[in-house]
């Protein structure tokens, strides 16, 4: 039988949209059904969120970052085993090139409009009809007030768009199903010990609703993509050791570059630097994003891994360093308060945490032949003598055209830029190896 979609969609960020997307996924996964819920371009945080409602890895979609066969082969595979497949957008539903919008054309995906209604009343009908109508042929599920004041405030939204019958109910404003953010976006799932009550409630909340309280035998049903598996990778990394820094301070991980790493041969083995943990034995280290900023003290005070990191570059090792791995890795990191920390000390320079986005978009890296396709999404600077060894490539109409620069010092090897290794195994499984021409 085929699942029940939809792709959770609003005008702008800030609308409530993973809220409601990770209540949907929990309410069905709590009552028995099986959920597969994914994110709309690149993002670490919010399929956390997604993951933890629905009990299930999220992985990421995009048209132009994963690609448009790496899309179909995700949901073609997750039609199989869902009841449900919840697909959050990003930003608004018609921004960026490609959009959630393009997404959801591409695939047939219904959107549901998540629009925050608290300072509004009849315009959220004509808010609705633009998101629905600005672009033709968009499937379309409905919409949802979010931040509602009161049962009153909810009937005049209702009766603004009672002529399209696109009514989906609402939710009322409420810290409790909140989830809290910082200045990278939401905080993660992983580090709030009330998380799935967080979600749970907002779940009970949904429960209240027309969309709630439809069961998914009564929704349309979605025709996946047809899609042949993915191919069998090379075994490039087999019998490689991969250590991978995993924890509050390094969390921006996308499962699906664990599964391209363990697909091309590699043993992962994980290790918190929070914790106090030793870098295990490997013969390669990746320390990926997250919030080093936020926990400087600690890192700085890991001295003993420090030198072990140091001894691994010293050896001829290979050690990625992606966007907070970098400022891991720096002399010095100014955190948000301008306190100066010293770091660990394999690229010379000054991380400082700004005020302001520095840079976001999606880039492209290329070697020779193969290109990996990523982003970066960052509000740092790094301040350094070195020279750049390689930049990226920003897609086509960003304003940041010369790119992000990578850096090399030896087997080190470092930037803001976050690749989808899927997007290249071949290039991705280099970063890993004791390839001098990468």
């Amino acid at each position: 039988m085929q699942p029940a979609a939809v792709l959770v969609a609003a005008p702008a960020s800030g609308q409530g949209k993973t809220t409601v997307a990770a209540a949907l996924a929990r309410l069905h996964a709590r009552s028995g059904a099986r959920v597969r819920a994914f994110k709309c371009g690149p993002d670490f945080l919010d399929p956390q969120w997604l993951a933890l409602a629905s009990g299930a890895p999220a992985h990421a979609l995009d048209l132009w970052i994963t690609g448009e066969a790496d899309c179909a082969q995700r949901l073609a595979e997750a039609a199989q085993h869902a009841d449900l497949v919840v697909v959050e957008g990003v930003v608004g539903l018609h921004d960026g090139t490609p959009s959630a919008a393009d997404l959801a054309r591409r695939f047939g995906l219904p959107v549901l409009a998540v629009i925050d209604a608290s300072a509004m009343a009849a315009t959220f009908a004509a808010v609705a009809h633009g998101l629905r109508h600005w672009r033709p042929g968009l499937p379309w599920a409905g919409v949802l007030a979010n931040r509602v004041g009161s049962d009153r405030h909810a009937g005049l939204l209702q009766q603004a768009v009672a002529e399209d019958g696109t009514w989906l109910g609402h939710l009322a404003r409420d810290d409790g199903i909140t989830l809290p953010s910082r200045h990278l976006g939401l905080a993660g799932a992983g580090e709030l010990p009330d998380a799935l009550a967080r979600l749970d409630r907002a779940a009970d909340a949904l429960a209240a609703t027309p969309l709630g309280q439809r069961r998914l035998a009564d929704w349309p049903r979605w025709a996946p993509p047809a899609a042949p598996p993915a191919d069998a990778l090379p075994p490039l990394l087999a019998g490689r050791r991969i250590a991978v820094a995993r924890d509050a301070a390094f969390a921006f991980v996308y499962q699906a570059n664990l599964d391209t790493l363990r697909a091309l041969g590699a043993e992962l083995v994980f290790f918190s630097p929070l914790a106090g943990e030793a870098l295990p034995p490997c013969d390669a280290l990746w320390l990926p994003g997250g919030y080093p900023e936020l926990h400087a003290a600690r890192l700085a005070a890991r001295g003993d891994l420090r030198a072990q990191v140091a001894q691994h570059v010293a050896h001829g090792r290979p050690l990625w360093a992606e966007c907070g791995g970098m400022m891991a890795l720096a002399d010095t990191l100014v955190d948000g308060d301008g306190r100066a920390h010293a770091m660990w000390g394999l690229l010379p320079g000054t991380a400082v945490l700004g005020r302001r986005l520095a840079a976001l978009g999606p880039h492209a890296w290329a070697v020779g032949g193969d290109t990996l396709r990523g982003h970066s999404f960052h509000w740092s600077r790094f301040d350094t003598p070195l020279a750049p060894w390689s930049r990226t490539t920003a897609m086509a109409g960003l304003r940041a055209t010369d790119g992000e620069p990578l850096y090399r010092r030896g087997s080190l090897r470092a930037g803001w830029f976050h690749p989808w290794f899927a997007s290249s195994p071949a290039l991705a499984a280099r970063l890993f190896s004791p390839d001098p021409s990468t």
